[in-house]
């Protein structure tokens, strides 16, 4: 296989994003009356179905690999752009994400239980603004049946089955109390540890009655110290919510630090509602996680401030939109990025532009 310089890869990722931004995405966003909660079951669906065939071969001929391995938290990753949590959320596609240029992927956010998540419609497009706001609430199949999943296509930490690898996001529980939410964690974490290299422990999202309460010092250092127990050598990665005071994020730090996270990452999506584009500025009032592009300055300032205050490795999560986004995290520390809005509004060609950075 031709080994392209950084220059072809950057040259290859504009004319994959201009593929798919001109004629794929305008496509999709029509899809089912352009509703953005079926047209995204659709095509994780349809990408699990290529994973396992040989148009899995096609797509990864057109898309450079992930390039620059990296050693993060005792964990080999074969590039340094990943797949963020909730794009995937039972590993209906995993098999086909190594073909567009990742390095990593974060499956879930999954629960103990399988639940059905908040009533829908959950899941609002802001063109205008490159964002998202949803609240979809966990919505999965349980943890077990991601890692039955995994298990078919022979994913075993390490083993790099599928070319890629393999973070899982484990949540709570909806129904659980907050007082049984160790138990609750801990019992997806019996279920798919055999098939994660890294845990990311989810106690961040806004749509979760409750969950944020969890990022609180003692809760989460106990929370941690539990997990820990239960599977001393799988990576425990905390993700911060961008809506922590400076104060709160220094002090949640500190209580990942002391129940043995073995990084973070930072972010999870935002209450806030700066940076929509008018007329998308009334959607302000819409319940639900914001991301994308107005998420990117708040995601580089946490970032930042978490970087200068602990040796842990940082995974930079959050209005990654273009190639300068992801570089600004990599400048501010982060060893890793992830997108996901950023992915669904102008395709596999970002992976491809980012992994052309001479970092």
């Amino acid at each position: 296989m031709t080994t392209l310089t950084r220059r072809q890869r950057d040259r290859r990722g504009r004319a994959l994003i201009a593929a798919y931004t001109r004629a794929l995405r305008p496509l999709l966003f029509r899809t089912y009356g352009g509703d953005p909660e079926k047209i995204h079951e659709l095509t994780v669906k349809v990408l699990g179905r290529i994973g396992v065939t040989p148009l899995k071969d096609v797509i990864a001929a057109l898309v450079p690999a992930a390039s620059q391995p990296v050693e993060v938290a005792g964990v080999h990753f074969p590039g340094r752009v990943g797949l963020a949590a909730g794009v995937d959320k039972d590993g209906l596609a995993a098999p086909c994400w190594s073909a567009f240029g990742f390095g990593f992927a974060e499956l879930g956010t999954v629960t103990a239980a399988a639940q059905p998540g908040n009533p829908t419609p959950r899941l609002y497009r802001l063109k205008r603004s490159q964002a998202l706001i949803n609240r979809m609430g966990f919505n999965n199949r349980g943890a077990q049946a991601l890692a039955e999943r995994l298990g078919v296509w022979g994913v075993e930490r390490g083993n790099q089955a599928l070319d890629l690898t393999i973070g899982i996001s484990l949540g709570k529980t909806k129904v659980t109390p907050l007082d049984q939410a160790i138990e609750d964690y801990r019992t997806s974490l019996k279920a798919v540890a055999p098939r994660a290299d890294y845990i990311a422990l989810n106690v961040s999202s806004p749509n979760t009655p409750g969950l944020r309460r969890l990022q609180d010092g003692r809760t989460l250092t106990d929370l941690l110290t539990a997990l820990v127990a239960e599977a001393p050598d799988l990576p425990l990665f905390v993700k911060l919510s961008p809506d922590l005071t400076s104060a709160q994020l220094d002090a949640t730090v500190e209580a990942a630090e002391r129940g043995g996270a073995r990084g973070l990452i930072a972010t999870n999506t935002t209450l806030r509602r700066g940076g929509l584009v008018f007329p998308e500025t009334g959607w302000a009032f819409q319940a639900g996680g914001l991301s994308g592009a107005p998420l990117q300055r708040r995601a580089l300032a946490v970032v930042g401030q978490v970087v200068r205050s602990t040796t842990l490795p940082v995974i930079g999560s959050g209005g990654v939109m273009t190639p300068d986004d992801a570089h600004a995290l990599f400048d501010a520390g982060a060893q890793l990025v992830q997108v996901c809005t950023g992915f669904i509004f102008s395709g596999p060609g970002l992976v491809t532009r980012i992994n052309a950075l001479d970092l």
